[in-house]
């Protein structure tokens, strides 16, 4: 009772109509009367049914993380991504029993409100524990159930003949899997082939989609194809599989590209291919033929459909010395391959592809000490800066990742900056790594001075105090959102930059920053608060609220800032606001209006100055009388009392 009432404790009628919206609760306030077997539950949870259209079973309990926040359930077929009106109407009548000093029972785990209301959670938490125990697919136990058994062992063999007859007749899918159980037990396995084969042509040439919104499409199914896979497979015909396979990866893929059924086709498909990955180390092939096969599909997989390959190529029956002979394979494939025209994606994709399999190669052979010279070869081709610069930072070659971090930064930075941003953050990485804290600031100062805002400034604070520099730093960094000056590396006096040169900038390589104005009034404001010097953010906020912009998030963080040190300026915001949003002549504006006139209550009522607040309700009245739905919402407004009151 005590954690029920805590939850409802201060929660207002119009902290409820913000949370459920307008419609909602008033809908809600009718269906009070509706709910019966008002009941808690060991945890603080609300539950009732509600009679509507049928009775349903309604939950609600607080989540902790702050006043009018709920979870939430309902068994009626709302949902549109908020409470429905028997959660608001359970709610209310809550608050009614509690206004009233009745107790609300504890309700019964076996009653059928608990079993309808808690039925999904069960199955959740079912699920959930069953995941925990373990991360393997649960299988059903095998083998027939033993009231079957025990049916069937008390037939004759002819009685059992007939009943397969039966069976087979009625249900097509029991004759075809009678049919090849026979071919398998008798050895027409070339049968079997040709059979699947066609299967699988006739499966591949159908148009795989599906429409969510009508549950409707054409889904291909491919569960056939993949037991009989697995019965190939399990009868040692390993090559057959693969050969199967080879047909499926050929045109599966023809069909997966073409497909629009959210993955559904692809998944199947991936689950037969899994399969013959599993078929590829029991086939005829050399071990090195084995990996080569997998390496090669891997390389042509686009829409991951073998997803075993690694643990494939993890098998331990494959030596360093089939691994030599894989990568002498996939050098030469690499030489023969054309090399791109740009570092662009689409360009070096595939190459990269087979370099990293290349490198995982030679580290499996034992000849790792190939890996850097491959990855130096390659990198401006591919622009696979990173994967060099992790490769000599593994074998502790600091000064060689430097080096490769700046240049791989010069050629990178015009036509894929994404790269050279990443380069350039490797490189204050290794600065603080070495403790150079005043070049790792020196390129923190960059990212402020390329991205102003209050992220990046946190950021510079902090690595300019490792360095012992933030002061001037701070100075210098205020001046540029003032004045757009930046500040010279090379300046001295008084008012010098303190940081050092970078190793590489952007500005160096003639890249412009973004428009701006200055001064940056916004970021200025967002700094004093960080800083909690409200005078200076109200005194920045008056020049901004001369200018002309859009939207009202920095005067909204303001105004919830300095409500206690400045309220009429805070009041002054949320005014501005309010009537903005009344302009609009909208109800649901009018219900944004109502929570910055609440917020304005809040700090009249704390001032003593509700004549004040009562003064600004009756004013909006009569300046919007023609405006029905604004004179309900100041109704709510003007009658709002606590729940439990």
């Amino acid at each position: 009772m005590k954690s029920i009432r805590k939850m409802l404790e201060g929660l207002t009628l119009e902290d409820l109509r913000e949370w459920a919206g307008s419609k909602i609760y008033h809908r809600g306030k009718d269906y009070v009367p509706c709910v019966w077997q008002l009941s808690r539950t060991e945890d603080g949870t609300l539950v009732a049914w509600v009679t509507g259209t049928d009775e349903y079973a309604t939950s609600v309990r607080g989540t902790g993380t702050g006043q009018g926040d709920f979870d939430y359930d309902c068994t009626c077929p709302y949902d549109y991504g908020g409470p429905c009106k028997h959660v608001v109407a359970l709610v209310l009548a809550a608050a009614d029993q509690l206004k009233r000093n009745q107790q609300i029972p504890l309700l019964d785990p076996d009653d059928t409100l608990h079993l309808e209301a808690f039925a999904q959670e069960d199955d959740w938490l079912e699920e959930e524990a069953d995941v925990e125990l373990d991360h393997e697919p649960v299988r059903a136990p095998k083998g027939p159930p033993p009231q079957l058994e025990k049916l069937l062992s008390g037939k004759s063999r002819d009685e059992l003949q007939a009943l397969l007859l039966n069976l087979a007749l009625d249900f097509p899918e029991v004759a075809r899997r009678l049919r090849d159980m026979g071919r398998l037990e008798t050895g027409q396995v070339e049968q079997i082939i040709r059979s699947l084969r066609k299967e699988i042509r006739t499966l591949t040439a159908q148009d795989a989609w599906f429409n969510p919104w009508k549950d409707q499409g054409n889904l291909p199914d491919y569960s056939h194809v993949e037991e009989q896979l697995q019965a190939l497979l399990d009868k040692s015909h390993a090559d057959a599989v693969l050969e199967l396979g080879e047909e499926l990866w050929e045109r599966g893929i023809r069909q997966v590209e073409e497909s629009s059924d959210e993955g559904v086709t692809a998944l199947a498909i991936s689950s037969c291919l899994g399969v013959v990955q599993q078929a590829v180390p029991q086939t005829g092939l050399s071990s090195a033929e084995q990996l080569l096969w997998l390496v090669e599909h891997e390389l042509d997989d686009e829409y991951d459909l073998l997803g075993g390959v690694e643990a494939v190529c993890n098998d331990p029956r494959y030596t360093q010395e089939h691994w030599g002979e894989v990568a002498a394979v996939l050098e030469g494939w690499l030489q023969k391959m054309d090399v791109p025209e740009s570092g662009r994606f689409p360009a070096t994709y595939r190459r990269e592809r087979l370099m990293t399999r290349l490198g995982n190669a030679y580290s499996r052979s034992g000849e790792s000490q190939k890996l850097i010279p491959l990855l130096e070869q390659e990198a401006d081709r591919c622009r696979s800066y990173d994967a060099l610069v992790n490769a000599l930072l593994e074998v502790g070659d600091k000064e060689g990742a430097r080096q490769w971090c700046i240049r791989g930064f010069k050629q990178t930075l015009e036509d894929v900056p994404g790269i050279a941003s990443g380069l350039q953050q490797r490189l204050r990485q290794l600065a603080e790594g070495e403790g150079r804290f005043d070049l790792a600031a020196a390129y923190r100062a960059e990212d402020f001075f390329d991205r102003p805002s209050e992220k990046t400034y946190i950021d510079l604070r902090q690595a300019a105090e490792d360095a012992n520099m933030w002061p001037a730093v701070r100075n210098r960094v205020l001046t540029y959102l003032q004045t757009g000056q930046r500040p010279a590396t090379a300046s001295k006096g008084k008012n010098a930059w303190p940081l050092p040169e970078l190793e590489v900038s952007r500005q160096d390589c003639g890249v412009k920053n973004r428009f701006e104005s200055f001064p940056n009034l916004e970021l200025l404001i967002e700094i004093a608060i960080l800083e909690q010097r409200l005078d200076d953010a109200v005194t920045h906020y008056q020049v901004l609220a001369k200018t002309r912009r859009w939207g009202w998030n920095i005067d909204e963080k303001l105004a919830k800032a300095v409500a206690v040190s400045h309220p009429d300026m805070a009041l002054q915001i949320w005014q501005s606001i309010a009537e903005g949003l009344i302009g609009q002549v909208k109800p649901k504006a009018y219900q944004q209006a109502a929570g910055y006139l609440r917020q304005m209550h809040k700090v009249y009522e704390q001032s003593g100055r509700l004549a004040d607040w009562k003064a600004l309700i009756q004013r909006l009245r009569l300046e919007h009388k023609a405006k029905r739905r604004l004179q309900e919402v100041l109704d709510g407004l003007e009658n709002d009392r606590a729940l439990l009151d």
